[in-house]
């Protein structure tokens, strides 16, 4: 007879973790069943590594100078991911009750799954596998070669010139990293915008600012082929270069035998939810990037612990996805929360642009905007849109704001430290009612 688990959680990145820190403090040992390194690809080759490179990188283009062996740069990130991994995964798991499995997990039926050969019952299951880089079928990509984020964490070559094919965050970030590690960087985006679903106000800030370090950007092309030597050729022109990094988006980690459970997928090729992240299973929950949605460790973190609370305790949590933040750490950060102006019915906006923020001034670089989308009429704030240093510290304020469904007003009557990046904010709201390129620091 088979030993029956109360609660089996697949995967152990973020939304794993937090679920199994969630099922101890319901008083329940979960069993975590995960493969490859503990603590998934954030704190492996996600965030974490890629805003320390990030962080070095605009250390040294103040001094103006690298190291004379650069790669020293990727050691110090090998060393802040060792020591981020065993302090915040590796001891935190053992402060909890819980059964540790690593392997590979199938599902064998709607209540079972296989790892490592033996089979294993569960009363509820969180599924919480994760992404991995979605690769595109481009005709001789994959005979040439090609690297992930993870290869270009972890180069094992030196390059001179790098050619990124994608946008968003992961194509941004690579770009100004290598650039300012001393390469020539070309970002090639199939979309009109550099980063599409984003204000298009934030995407051309985004773009101007990678182009005045020297990136060359093409949008609105496609790729129709690689040729050996690293040539990529668009319906644009060809472009060469040592090494290609693929940057165009994730997929969810699947490969999972979920027909067994009858478990369905939804139309991005992730696992279909509910708003209480049930699946078609009514005892299996899903949680984090294998669902497919905004593909965010904060987020996944917070899906791991409503997928156990309405997994185990009925609590029918939904989460609140219009107050999610995001960000693209580039320097100057960008970054965004709730709606855009292009999706509200009935709203209006209002844009200050760095150079009239006083703390820009005082930091040296007035690059980059901020635009406040309202409600007309009860000018309920439902989006704020930013490209500015510190941007993604700042937007958490923002994202209070439409999460508690405040209005442009409230922001207005809050004092603000002067001078701040978050001045901006209230800059913002302030330009609903007044001219701010004609107000003195500080005025309420």
């Amino acid at each position: 007879m088979l030993l029956k688990r109360k609660l089996i959680i697949l995967g152990y990145g973020a939304a794993g973790f937090a679920a199994v820190i969630r099922a101890n403090e319901l008083g329940i040992k979960p069993t975590l069943v995960g493969e490859g390194e503990i603590g998934g690809t954030c704190v492996n080759v996600g965030c974490v590594p890629s805003k320390r490179l990030l962080r070095l990188g605009e250390i040294y283009s103040y001094k103006g100078k690298l190291p004379e062996n650069y790669r020293t740069l990727f050691d110090d990130k090998d060393k802040l991911v060792s020591a981020l991994r065993a302090e915040k995964y590796e001891k935190v798991l053992g402060a909890y009750d819980v059964e540790l499995i690593k392997g590979k997990a199938r599902f064998t039926s709607p209540t079972s799954i296989k790892v490592n050969g033996d089979v294993m019952e569960g009363e509820k299951f969180v599924i919480a596998t994760g992404s991995s880089p979605a690769i595109p079928d481009i005709p001789g990509l994959r005979e040439v070669g090609y690297w992930t984020n993870v290869e270009a964490l972890s180069p094992d070559k030196d390059i001179d010139s790098l050619i990124i094919i994608g946008g968003r965050a992961v194509a941004l970030e690579f770009a100004q990293m290598y650039r300012r590690l001393g390469k020539d960087v070309a970002v090639i985006q199939r979309s009109p915008t550099l980063i599409p679903d984003w204000e298009p106000e934030i995407s051309i800030a985004a773009r101007e600012m990678l182009e005045s370090e020297g990136i060359f950007v093409v949008t609105n092309a496609k790729v129709k082929e690689v040729n050996k030597g690293k040539k990529v050729v668009t319906d644009r022109g060809e472009i060469e270069g040592d090494e290609i990094l693929i940057a165009t988006g994730r997929r969810p980690n699947v490969d999972l035998a979920l027909e067994q459970a009858n478990i369905e997928l939804n139309e991005r090729g992730g696992i279909k939810v509910d708003d209480e992240l049930r699946t078609t299973n009514p005892n299996v929950y899903a949680a984090g990037d294998v669902i497919g949605g905004n593909m965010l460790e904060a987020l996944a973190g917070k899906e791991g612990v409503v997928a156990v609370d309405n997994a185990i305790s009925n609590a029918h949590r939904r989460i609140d996805l219009l107050s999610v933040p995001r960000a693209i750490f580039t320097q100057p950060n960008l970054a965004s929360v709730g709606l855009r102006e292009a999706e509200v019915r009935n709203g209006e906006s209002r844009t200050v642009f760095m150079r009239d923020v006083a703390k820009a001034n005082i930091l040296g670089d007035t690059k980059g905007l901020i635009k406040m989308v309202a409600e007309k009429g009860s000018r309920r704030i439902l989006g704020v849109h930013m490209m500015g240093e510190n941007a993604a510290e700042v937007i958490n304020e923002a994202a209070l704001a439409i999460h508690f469904k405040m209005k442009v007003d409230d922001v207005v009557d809050t004092v603000h430290v002067f001078p701040t990046m978050a001045e901006s904010i209230k800059l913002a709201a302030s330009a609903f009612f007044r001219d701010v390129t004609r107000m003195s620091c500080c005025v309420d």
